[in-house]
């Protein structure tokens, strides 16, 4: 564990990175390539990522798990900043249910 990254701020300077590849030539950048095409695109490898998350974590190894949460990870902030999301916004709303029980959570979501 002594090599473990204890670095949130990786996920904001990902997203300011990804932010920065909106515009550019797709030819040049895998990000720019996902802008370019959409959010159905974006969506769609974010799906992708997510089934393959699942196949390590039920068949594969710990690392191929790890890597594969990373690339999840990037899908998911490629489809945030497509949607115009920050991470803040979904940190803020992690800390708001912090403390709130999931099936407390869920019971306050219904109502909305």
């Amino acid at each position: 564990m002594d090599s473990v990254v204890r670095d949130i701020d990786v996920i904001e300077r990902l997203y300011t990175l990804i932010l920065s590849r909106r515009g550019m030539d797709p030819s040049g950048s895998y990000t720019a390539k996902l802008f370019d095409k959409g959010r159905r695109r974006i969506a769609k490898k974010m799906a992708e990522e997510a089934a393959e998350t699942v196949i390590a974590a039920l068949v594969e190894g710990r690392q191929d798990l790890v890597a594969e949460s990373a690339d999840l990870i990037y899908h998911l902030l490629v489809l945030w900043a497509d949607a115009g999301i920050v991470p803040g916004e979904v940190f803020a709303e992690l800390a708001r249910r912090e403390g709130t029980s999931g099936v407390d959570e869920k019971k306050l979501r219904k109502k909305d």
